[in-house]
């Protein structure tokens, strides 16, 4: 399944504790804690889609994934954003967003179907078991529909959906559903669908920007190949893991409890591999140092915090040792 930004899951479970629920058990059970999460780092679709299906066991509201589409910032898809908004129609929009749904928070499947009068963006669901099937299709259709409806207010456009449809059995609650989308919905459906009518897709964009628009592209080309990288032997799962950590790492035993190990198992196989777990902990904070000291104006103090080490003088020492000269220096370099 490939990686992708780890902010889709702290958007969720975000959320969650914002509207009563107690997401915390469950993100232990993954060797995770919310305010740990770094949210720059990836995370495996597969193990993201697990813990969403853990979450889904133990939620009490049925309109809890409903709610949770306006909890995902516009800032949070990054170039994707930009990369539609410089499109020149709202159909162009619809296009390229299809073609990088990967980007977004989707595990279901985007495809346009354009028709005489109305067309429609369907969204096509991955197979769950039914508890997790509506709390996920209600995320991703009401995710789906804030990011369209964000995008407009900053335009100052107003496309609305004539109708939405969705995949699974009136439920007693579907009310707010009309409420929520304003426009009618239909149950019952093999697939999500946003219909639209054709003459709001000719629309022109006011941002539309050729130059800028070939500029994100290439960002977000490079974004897919970021998450379509394999990540197939243990050590690569294992730096994956610690690079979702900030103030705090797990411990061997806790990474592997993580990853379905004993600790000796964890410990053996990582050594036929050429590795052990001391050494890809270091490998993990020298990248997360690298990537501060490149990309933020963070003091050293605060580095070293998240790093996890209690003094600066520790992380210096150590940095020193991983790139043979101190990070004030290694910043400087950088910047030239």
């Amino acid at each position: 399944m490939g990686t992708r930004s780890i902010l889709g899951l702290i958007y969720l479970v975000q959320g969650l504790k914002q509207m009563g629920e107690d997401p915390a058990p469950v993100l232990a059970r993954h060797g995770l804690s919310l305010d740990k999460l770094d949210p720059s780092t990836r995370i495996e679709r597969s193990r993201e889609l697990r813990i969403y299906g853990d979450l889904a066991e133990h939620l009490h509201d049925p309109l809890v994934g409903l709610k949770l589409g306006g909890f995902y910032g516009l800032a949070g898809y990054g170039p994707l954003v930009m990369l539609l908004m410089t499109c020149t129609t709202a159909y162009e929009a619809i296009q390229t967003g299809v073609r990088f749904q990967r980007l977004t928070y989707l595990f279901g499947t985007l495809r346009f179907e354009p028709g005489d009068k109305l067309s429609a963006l369907v969204l096509s669901p991955m197979p769950m078991e039914a508890k997790v099937f509506r709390f996920r299709i209600d995320g991703e259709v009401s995710g789906t529909y804030k990011m369209v409806r964000d995008m407009q207010l900053s335009l100052g456009m107003d496309i609305r959906a004539d109708r939405i449809d969705m995949p699974y059995a009136r439920p007693p609650n579907a009310a707010a559903y009309e409420a929520y989308f304003n426009c009618p919905v239909r149950f019952g459906e093999t697939e999500a669908r946003f219909w639209i009518r054709n003459e709001h897709l000719q629309l022109r964009l006011p941002s539309a920007d050729p130059n800028a628009h070939g500029m994100y592209r290439a960002m977000c080309d490079q974004q897919l190949v970021a998450q379509q990288a394999s990540k197939d032997t243990l050590s690569d799962r294992v730096l994956t893991h610690l690079a979702l950590f900030s103030g705090s790492y797990p411990s061997a035993d806790q990474v592997a409890k993580t990853l379905d190990l004993s600790e000796r198992s964890l410990r053996r196989q990582l050594s036929e591999e050429g590795h052990n777990f001391r050494d890809l902990l270091a490998q993990a904070r020298y990248q997360k140092a690298q990537h501060l000291l490149k990309h933020t104006a963070l003091p050293i103090e605060a580095i070293a915090q998240q790093l996890g080490y209690a003094e600066s003088a520790a992380f210096i020492h150590a940095f020193q040792r991983w790139a043979g000269t101190s990070p004030s220096a290694f910043r400087n370099q950088a910047a030239k």
